[in-house]
């Protein structure tokens, strides 16, 4: 079922990475995939990896995080059950980079440092937020469009003023730009600086090599420079062909997952994170 008024494959291209996000975006869920990246763990052995997690929250996360595919639990026996990132949950890793480099360049600076797994949780925020992939997927494609226009692209059967909450919102967080009311939106440079991040959320999502994203027909790098492949949007989604770097043996690869930890990750993280948000 269409969802936009795009045509077909940049409508399902848009639920596909929606609903990617969607598996990744809520709270702890990466810092869950990250304890994971590792040997498979037993529960207890997780929940020390995770100790700020209060009693209870852990295993509803594990339950739709094996749900989503990206978590596995193998019963060894009837007391022996460990929990392992699975190939495509793996595969997911190395789009976290690319999350850190965004945010580090176009979010608000914080008074304190902050690591790396918080400003993947703030920007996984702002990408999350309703309409909010569908938006910047138009904005993307029509350069400049008005607030009528975009409403009928991207939300045709809803009253065309429901689109004025998230839009302003994403100018808020910094995503968006206009002149002042009546005047057309566009993306902001923070908001295009995100091709890198959606196009491999994409190529994640329908199952492609991620070094497919800069071949997206929108957000990819090299369209200028080559045609690009055909982008399919209804394929199956197979497993990896190769492991990704967290899974592979001798010298390590220059990013780790722990590495987007500042401390120690037994350490309690803060209660709420900051508001963070693109500087305009």
């Amino acid at each position: 079922m269409a969802i936009t008024a795009l045509p077909p494959d940049a409508d399902a291209d848009i639920a596909r990475v929606t609903e990617a996000l969607a598996m990744i975006t809520p709270r702890w869920n990466v810092r869950i995939l990250l304890a994971l990246s590792g040997p498979p763990l037993r529960y207890s052995e997780l929940a020390d990896k995770v100790s700020w997690l209060q009693n209870g929250q852990l295993h509803p996360k594990l339950k739709s995080l094996c749900d989503a595919g990206l978590v596995e639990r193998t019963e060894h026996t009837a007391r022996h059950v460990t929990y392992g990132i699975t190939e495509r949950g793996t595969a997911l890793l190395p789009i976290l980079p690319l999350i850190v480099t965004w945010a580090e360049e176009h979010l608000e600076k914080s008074d304190r440092p902050l690591p790396a797994i918080e400003h993947i949780e703030d920007s996984l925020t702002l990408l999350t937020r309703r309409h909010a992939a569908a938006i910047l997927w138009v904005l993307k494609s029509r350069k400049e469009v008005s607030g009528r226009v975009l409403a009928r692209i991207v939300m045709p059967s809803s009253d065309w003023t429901n689109i004025y909450p998230p839009l302003r919102q994403l100018v808020a967080d910094g995503l968006a730009d206009t002149d002042g009311n009546g005047r057309p939106y566009r993306l902001s440079a923070a908001g295009d600086a995100l091709g890198p991040v959606l196009g491999t959320l994409s190529a994640w999502s329908a199952g492609q090599p991620l070094d497919q994203a800069a071949d997206h027909p929108l957000w990819g790098q090299r369209q200028a420079k080559s045609k690009p492949r055909p982008w399919v949007s209804s394929q199956p989604r197979p497993a990896p062909t190769t492991l990704p770097p967290a899974r592979t043996t001798g010298t390590g690869p220059a990013w780790r997952s722990r590495d987007l930890f500042s401390h120690a990750t037994t350490n309690h993280p803060k209660a709420t994170l900051p508001a963070g948000g693109p500087r305009r």
